[in-house]
């Protein structure tokens, strides 16, 4: 009853590989095109595509689930599709493509945070809790009915590269208990709940920028939803300059915009209060503690600019 995967990044691929090592029949694999990374552009096959190759399974590189992929996947005869962010919408044809539809992993509590950026908009939104949810595929967003949910607690101060690290883990915990319930036909789906639906966009740069009008809780949230990609910025001195890590200080209330040092700690005004920055990144160098940034500029007045 051989599976096939669909999937691009790192939590997918590890993801797979978790699969494979323990026994999953796993024989095709569906990934986007190779693509350019890091600074020199070179063109690099996908994480998931690295994996597939490491086991030698059959892959199929495509942007979308075109007619050819889609055909190429009827004629395999695939038991079960299984997704874990592939990176592009699958519509009816490929969604009929194996014998029992395609399951997707996504991290969120279902029906909150469908879309893109589920992890992140939990943590922008100060939830405390979420979910990895594990549901079979239809034509809406993320809307499917729910075969498995796995709760968490969103720790304190975790950002979302940690969160998603260990979503990872629970989804890859929840696939493994799921696989062999869908193989054999002994499962059970439950409908979302349409009223407690909220979606979860697609984050750019410019949405990652801090606004130090906000309270420190929701400068803090921000810097921790944006790291590692694609880092919370403000401009300093005209140039960009990145906040990888910051707390709320409280019971501290600082001009908005102006970093000083009260005791060793450096802090940044925010409306009505003040974050302790303690992980930045100047335009150009690499990333540095906030107080050996901040002992570079002794003497000078420090003031983040503000539109």
């Amino acid at each position: 009853m051989s599976i096939v995967f669909a999937g691009t990044p790192e939590n997918a691929a590890k993801t797979l590989e978790a699969l494979i090592e323990a026994g999953t029949e796993v024989t095709l694999v569906v990934t986007r095109p190779d693509a350019p990374v890091g600074r020199k552009a070179v063109i690099t096959a996908s994480p998931v595509a690295q994996v597939a190759e490491k086991f030698g399974i059959r892959t199929l590189k495509s942007k979308s689930f075109d007619v050819e992929t889609v055909a190429q996947i009827v004629d395999g005869g695939y038991k079960l599709g299984i997704v874990v962010a592939y990176g592009g919408l699958l519509k009816i044809d490929a969604l009929s493509a194996t014998e029992l539809g395609w399951f997707n992993v996504h991290y969120s509590d279902l029906p909150k945070w469908r879309g893109a950026s589920p992890v992140q908009s939990a943590i922008l939104a100060g939830d405390t809790e979420t979910a990895v949810s594990i549901f079979k595929l239809e034509e809406g967003l993320d809307s499917g009915p729910i075969l498995l949910k796995v709760r968490t607690k969103i720790e304190p101060f975790e950002t979302s590269g940690r969160l998603l690290d260990r979503l990872t883990q629970l989804g890859i915990s929840g696939l493994l208990e799921v696989i062999p319930k869908l193989l054999s036909g002994t499962f059970h789906l439950v409908d979302q709940n349409e009223f407690e639906v909220t979606y979860a966009g697609k984050i750019s740069r410019s949405d990652a920028k801090l606004d130090l009008t906000a309270y420190a809780r929701s400068v803090e949230n921000k810097v921790r939803a944006m790291n590692p990609e694609p880092g919370a910025w403000l401009l300093f001195a005209g140039q960009p300059f990145k906040i990888h890590e910051a707390r709320e200080a409280i019971g501290v209330e600082i001009p908005i915009g102006v970093v000083t040092s009260v005791n060793g700690r450096i802090l940044l005004g925010c409306g009505k209060s003040a974050v302790e920055l303690l992980e930045v990144q100047p335009s150009g160098k690499s990333r540095m503690r906030a107080p050996d940034w901040y002992r570079g500029h002794s003497g000078t007045d420090l003031r983040f600019e503000i539109e």
